[in-house]
């Protein structure tokens, strides 16, 4: 049984630091609590839902080693090589993001040294959260390559995280199909010590900490996926394997940044995907509510154009 998210995070703080924030002010509505950020000689900064609280208290350069300390369990050496990529997983697919002194060999940040900064980003699984969109992943009962749009802070990660353990135990509208997650920066897994913090399903394999075009070719060869989940593709040679993968039959959920179908036109990102028409269903998240729909795109397959469906 997973801890309470209080003890799961606070007690991974210096001890000057968890006895400021272990209080009935902040514990009433830990349950709310998206960040802790930490920066050497500023106040701590708490981010609760779009609410940002600053507590009176400033960190230490001490307090940031000694917190340093508890999230690499003593070794900061075995944490190394996710320190030099800017961030620690946690058990319980928390985050914590580590900026300072970047040290820099051949154009590759190998560590960080005298660390001045740490921002602990709670994840949470919502179960249930992709209910309001699945049925947009289907047509006819056929899984459609998807691709979801969102402004960054919109969800795009959360809601992917639940759709992938949606499409990979079944549901109303399909069973359940072999999914293969590429999860470059172990967020849709956050997986730690080899084991997923995270429910992703049933049906689903991923390999983590590894570039997407390289974990897709990996996946495709050797574990048959029937779908290719990427959160936010980040470049013309992701978008080159995606598509690789989808000429090798494989249908793909992805995510990108955006706001409306002409960013993602005009996104040079993913021309590869856009210039074959082999996006299926584009649907576009509103920026200003969660779990709602802006607008839903289908391709028009005879006259290779998108239309706008009614929502």
């Amino acid at each position: 049984k997973r801890k309470d998210v209080e003890m799961e995070i606070l007690e991974y703080l210096a001890k000057n630091i968890y006895n400021v924030l272990n209080v009935p002010a902040v514990l009433e509505k830990i349950d709310k609590l998206e960040e802790i950020r930490l920066r050497g000689n500023k106040n701590i900064v708490l981010k609760f839902n779009n609410e940002e609280v600053i507590v009176s208290y400033k960190v230490t350069i001490k307090d940031l080693l000694e917190t340093l300390e508890k999230v690499t369990e003593n070794s900061v050496y075995t944490y190394e090589k996710q320190i030099s990529q800017g961030f620690i997983t946690l058990a319980g697919g928390h985050r914590v993001g580590v900026v300072g002194n970047a040290v820099n060999e051949d154009d590759k940040i190998t560590n960080i040294s005298y660390v001045s900064g740490m921002n602990f980003r709670i994840a949470r699984e919502i179960k249930g959260c992709g209910n309001f969109i699945i049925k947009r992943l289907y047509e006819n009962g056929n899984f459609q390559n998807t691709l979801i749009v969102g402004s960054p802070g919109s969800g795009k990660t959360t809601l992917l995280r639940d759709l992938i353990r949606q499409v990979s135990n079944g549901n109303q509208y399909n069973k359940g199909l072999n999914v293969g997650v590429v999860d470059e920066r172990n967020e849709l897994a956050a997986m730690y010590k080899g084991s997923e913090q995270t429910d992703l399903g049933l049906r689903t394999d991923v390999i983590a900490n590894i570039p997407k075009k390289l974990g897709i070719k990996i996946l495709i060869r050797s574990m048959a996926p029937e779908v290719i989940a990427v959160d936010e593709i980040g470049g013309i040679e992701d978008s080159k394997m995606i598509y690789y993968a989808m000429c090798s039959g494989t249908k793909a959920l992805l995510t990108a940044h955006g706001n409306s179908l002409n960013d993602i036109k005009i996104n040079p990102e993913l021309q590869e995907l856009m210039k074959y028409y082999v996006i299926e269903k584009i649907i576009i998240l509103d920026s200003h509510e969660k779990e709602k729909i802006k607008g839903v795109y289908f391709l028009d397959k005879e006259k290779r154009e998108y239309r706008r469906e009614c929502i």
